[in-house]
């Protein structure tokens, strides 16, 4: 009598005991009760690992997308280009150069900060879910690289709250890109039209005032 062979899980079945991938939020929560005296960039690049374009297209573009004093896009401004380029390149891995992975805050207040933005955060990844994977293909993330790169320029800009709509739209790529949304994705893509579209309006309109004082002065 032939043995009954046993019986194997099909492979979705298989995979249930993973454990979980932890959220943004969690990450940042676990760096904020670390016992190191600082958190560096270069530490939350380290704790993101794959997921460290999207992880620090967020830290960086966010507090851009809320009022901040004068001055704050274009110290923000600086490492998004960096990152967005290598995006757009196709890099494999993000490299930073020391003078940025080197930038700390104290551990106290990286915590402050994280448990601050931890409550927004949670609400969104509630609603972020992998979904329409198409925008999320590694030929889609040198689109989305692209998108990044041009937006970043943009904030560079001193249009008074001229940077919250393309800071907005890098954040909505950035949690599509960490929690492989395409649906965020294409909200980034919304919001990358939006922002040209305001920039050509305030473009427009400041020739349009402009020019009759020119030509007033010009004779």
């Amino acid at each position: 009598m032939l043995a009954t062979p046993p019986s194997v899980a099909p492979p979705s079945d298989r995979t249930t005991d993973a454990p979980p991938r932890r959220g943004f939020s969690d990450v940042l929560r676990e760096l904020g009760e670390s016992d190191r005296e600082r958190v560096s960039v270069g530490a939350i690049l380290d704790a993101f690992g794959d997921r460290a374009f999207g992880a620090l297209l967020l830290v960086f573009a966010l507090p851009n997308a809320l009022p901040m004093p004068p001055g704050t896009s274009a110290v923000l401004g600086a490492p998004l280009v960096f990152i967005a380029f290598q995006m757009m390149i196709g890099r494999p891995v993000l490299w930073l150069p020391r003078f940025i992975t080197e930038r700390s805050l104290k551990r106290e207040d990286f915590a402050t900060l994280a448990s601050r933005i931890e409550p927004w955060i949670k609400r969104l990844e509630r609603l972020l879910k992998p979904r329409a994977i198409a925008l999320t293909s590694p030929i889609a993330d040198r689109l989305t690289g692209a998108a990044c790169f041009m937006l970043a320029l943009i904030l560079f800009l001193p249009i008074p709250f001229g940077n919250m709509p393309p800071a907005a739209a890098i954040t909505a790529f950035a949690l599509g890109m960490i929690e492989r949304d395409g649906v965020a994705i294409a909200v980034g893509w919304f919001g990358t039209i939006a922002s040209f579209a305001i920039l050509f309006a305030l473009g427009a309109g400041i020739f349009a005032f402009a020019a009759p004082v020119m030509r007033l002065f010009g004779g």
